[in-house]
Formats: C-alpha cells, structure tokens, sequence
C-alpha cells in the first residue's frame, strides 16, 4: 500500500456545490474508486486559497492508471469541470504533493 497526495484548485464561490456533489458522491464512482485500489481517500479544504489537497492510499495491485480512460471518471471530471480548475479534457488539474514526513 502507498500513499498518494496531490493539490487541486477550486473557482471562487463554490464550495458549497463541490462539498455537496461529494456528499452525493454516485456509487458507481465509488465503487470505480474501490475496484482500481483506492482507499481512505480524503480531501481537505483551505478556505483562504480555495485549494483542495487529497491524500489517499493505493494498493500495490491496482488499475489506478486506467481509471482516466473510464466512462464514469470521464462523466464525473464534466460534473465537476465548472467548480475546478481543469485540464482541457475536463480532468482536474492536480500537483503531486511528495511526502517528506510520515509518523505511523
């Protein structure tokens, strides 16, 4: 198992709607994020910048790369384009964050 972290950014004025959208999360996303060996995926919020950082665990056997070519992370990415800063393929624009301390 690893440990991912990586940055997004939020648009001004929509915190309310992206907490919501992932309140209502689909199950067939959740279960997509199951399925490709994703677990206790998290994302905090810093208010003052409006930027997202997400940390969450991988496992060592996992489809994690095919998940950007699949229909339903393909519908969620159009969801969530008009609350994020995006990538022109609707995919988040996200910013590896490197672990440089871990306390177990």
């Amino acid at each position: 198992m690893s440990i991912q972290a990586f940055k997004m950014q939020l648009k001004p004025g929509v915190i309310a709607e992206y907490r919501k959208r992932h309140d209502e999360i689909w199950p067939e996303l959740s279960a997509l994020l199951t399925d490709s060996g994703i677990s206790d995926y998290s994302i905090f919020l810093d208010e003052n910048t409006l930027s997202l950082f997400a940390v969450l665990k991988v496992a060592e056997v996992n489809s994690q790369a095919d998940m950007p070519h699949h229909p339903v992370m393909k519908r969620w990415w159009d969801y969530m384009a008009p609350l994020m800063e995006v990538e022109p393929d609707n995919r988040p624009k996200e910013w590896p964050l490197p672990m440089i301390f871990h306390h177990a």
